[in-house]
């Protein structure tokens, strides 16, 4: 039977909220994915009729591991990104970026976060993007002035993906705009598409709140920062400890690398192009041929994966000009890799989830459970709350977007064809999904950022949780004050 034949129903929603609550409630996320595709084999089994689709290695895992999505995680965050933090780790060149950028940026605790802070919105060409890039260059710094690693992480991924749908400068227009486009009579097209995305930044509040936010728990303005933050904050000032007690990084903190007071008895001296080489080579390929492609000078812009390669590539060759052997060089690249399995199972894990729950057609379910007219005054706000569950239970903004625009837009242009409405509304989605993706233990800029911060999964999830609420609960309350002001 056609799996797209069967109606979806609440049985499609128990593979994701079988792994959120198992994670919540154990603290362990490798079991918890696990039994959620597991749970979801057996809810195919019973919406097809048919045994065989409850084979969970050939319906999900095979597809989804297979699939180039995976390869590029592999590509990535293992290979390219595990040997850049083990090259950085053998040379010394984080720590020495450390001491020398953070002694004159970051002066304690407050700089220091701001820095995260600041990083966070320069990387911002994607979510998934900016959480490595930023945790990666701010972690030795902000480990030095002694901020936790729930206040890193959180900083981190809440400059991610909500920077990267107030700041447009990156693919989230082009790829809303092809969702959009056709869904209603004012937008017939996918440049229109863009445009409308351009013009709704102002009513995207849950990302607005959340980097403002963000930015005064940096600068230590916000009035509450929750009551495990704020444990967190005072364990990290008051003793040093990074990490809560029985805390489990997927990326433990190690030795930082070569002391340079020690270079002579290393061999070797680091420097600041260590440091600078490669996350400059990152940056300039990823991000100029982008530009270049928004220009129309170049046809395909998108060299993020050559970029994360090269930029190991020049790491490898500072360090060997600088006069590292080849074989502490590879050795270097190897223990990095080593350092980063088991990121890239609990990734795995999560990409084999998310193609569960599109199987089961999760999204859609929710999305019919929308049936009938709405006041205007009350849609964006519960499209706002549709959006967080989504995104939520599937881990990802981007899938929420392909299922609820197209109904979203159609529904809101039959409530209220004025466009400042429409915007509202098409805010509200943009920023209700961000909150999602942000704040699910399931998705793959959550489990970045505390890998890359040196965050144990489940801490970074329950310390930004309250954080987020807030700035979701006042996000929904924007929109709802925005839709008075029209009339």
């Amino acid at each position: 039977m056609d799996l797209a034949a069967v109606e979806p129903s609440f049985l499609s929603l128990l593979p994701a909220l079988v792994a959120i609550a198992l994670a919540f409630a154990t603290r362990q996320v490798v079991p918890a994915l696990f039994l959620g595709i597991v749970t979801g084999g057996i809810v195919q089994g019973i919406q097809t009729g048919d045994l065989h689709r409850a084979n969970i290695i050939s319906e999900f895992f095979l597809p989804a591991l297979g699939s180039p999505g995976y390869a590029k995680v592999l590509l990535i965050y293992l290979w390219s990104l595990g040997g850049l933090l083990g090259l950085w780790e053998k040379t010394g060149g984080a720590l020495h970026f450390a001491r020398v950028v953070g002694a004159r940026v970051a002066r304690g605790p407050r700089s220091s976060m701001v820095f995260a802070w600041v990083l966070g919105c320069v990387f911002h060409q994607g979510g998934t993007v900016s959480t490595v890039l930023a945790g990666t260059t701010v972690k030795p710094v902000a480990d030095r002035h002694r901020i936790s690693h729930e206040e890193l992480s959180y900083i981190v991924d809440s400059t991610a993906s909500p920077v990267a749908t107030i700041i447009p400068f990156n693919a989230w227009p082009a790829y809303v705009a092809a969702l959009v486009a056709g869904s209603i009579p004012l937008i017939p097209d996918a440049s229109t598409g863009t445009a409308w995305f351009l013009a709704s930044i102002p009513y995207n509040f849950y990302a607005i709140f959340a980097v403002l936010g963000t930015l005064l728990l940096a600068l230590g303005w916000l009035p509450w920062i929750g009551g495990k933050m704020g444990r967190a904050r005072t364990r990290a000032r008051d003793t040093g400890a990074l990490d809560a007690p029985g805390a489990s990084p997927m990326l433990p903190s190690r030795d930082p690398g070569i002391d340079p007071e020690n270079a002579r008895a290393t061999g070797y001296a680091p420097s600041l192009l260590d440091f600078f080489v490669p996350i400059g080579t990152l940056i300039g390929v990823a991000v100029i041929p982008y530009m270049l492609g928004r220009m129309g000078v170049l046809k395909d812009g998108d060299w993020i994966n050559e970029a994360f390669l090269l930029s190991v590539l020049a790491a490898m060759t500072v360090a060997f000009v600088h006069g590292m052997s080849l074989p502490d060089i590879i050795d270097g690249f190897i223990e990095g890799c080593r350092s980063m399995t088991i990121g890239a199972i609990i990734l795995g894990l999560a990409v084999t989830i998310g193609l569960v729950t599109k199987q089961l057609h999760s999204a859609d379910y929710l999305v019919g459970l929308m049936g009938g007219s709405f006041p205007a005054i009350a849609l964006p706000g519960v499209l706002t709350a549709l959006c967080m569950f989504i995104a939520f239970a599937s881990g990802t903004s981007w899938g929420t977007y392909a299922v609820v625009f197209p109904v979203a837009m159609p529904l809101a242009y039959a409530v209220n064809p004025d466009p400042a409405y429409l915007h509202i509304c098409f805010g509200a989605v943009l920023g209700g999904a961000v909150f999602g993706d942000q704040c699910s233990p399931i998705s793959d800029t959550t489990l970045l950022s505390s890998m890359f911060t040196g965050c144990d999964l489940m801490d970074h999830v329950s310390t930004q949780l309250p954080l987020a609420l807030v700035a979701a609960t006042l996000g929904a309350a924007a929109s709802t004050l925005a839709v008075v002001l029209l009339d």
